[in-house]
């Protein structure tokens, strides 16, 4: 959804307060897309600071399905954001200052409040995704999900490689 920015940028410098729907339907990363499940209206204020200075605050909330890192099972992960950008559409990302934030969701008088919101989700995305802390896995052989039941392959025992990690850390176990 692509807000208008023009009476910010005016000699009148009027703030620009709106709540916009989020269109967007999934995340898509390098590592796969993810469906968005539920989004709330996004709640954006504009205010003019100087020259072409602007103050952006937002508040969201959606909720996306990652798969578990461990069973690939979909776990759903909200995402409260509430955040502030401070940019300066005069200036290109290449002269920016450490004070400024990028302003690549602003083309020209339009702010593209689902690339905004992209954008937050993006740096807050988690590390390590589970369906439960003590997820079981799938089973390396077979692939089943251990959290629903055991298989019936054969357990090949620890990696013989790494027996010298494993010496390691039976001689300091104080460490």
């Amino acid at each position: 959804m692509l807000i208008n920015l023009s009476d910010v940028l005016s000699d009148q410098h009027k703030t620009v307060e709106e709540t916009v729907p989020l269109t967007m339907e999934h995340i898509r990363l390098k590592s796969g897309d993810y469906p968005v499940v539920e989004s709330e209206p996004v709640h954006i204020r504009v205010e003019h600071i100087r020259e072409k200075e602007l103050l952006i605050c937002a508040d969201a909330r959606l909720s996306v399905m990652i798969p578990c890192d461990r069973c690939l099972e979909d776990v759903r992960h909200e995402f409260t954001l509430n955040f502030t950008k401070h940019v300066d559409v005069g200036l290109s990302d290449a002269e920016l200052t450490e004070e400024l934030d990028e302003s690549n969701f602003i083309d020209g008088y339009q702010l593209d409040a689902d690339s905004l919101v992209f954008h937050e989700v993006l740096s807050e995305w988690p590390e390590k995704v589970l369906c439960r802390e003590d997820c079981k896995g799938l089973c390396s052989v077979c692939g089943r999900n251990l959290n629903t039941g055991s298989c019936d392959c054969e357990d090949t025992g620890p990696d013989p490689r790494m027996s010298v990690v494993r010496d390691l850390f039976q001689n300091f176990k104080e460490v």
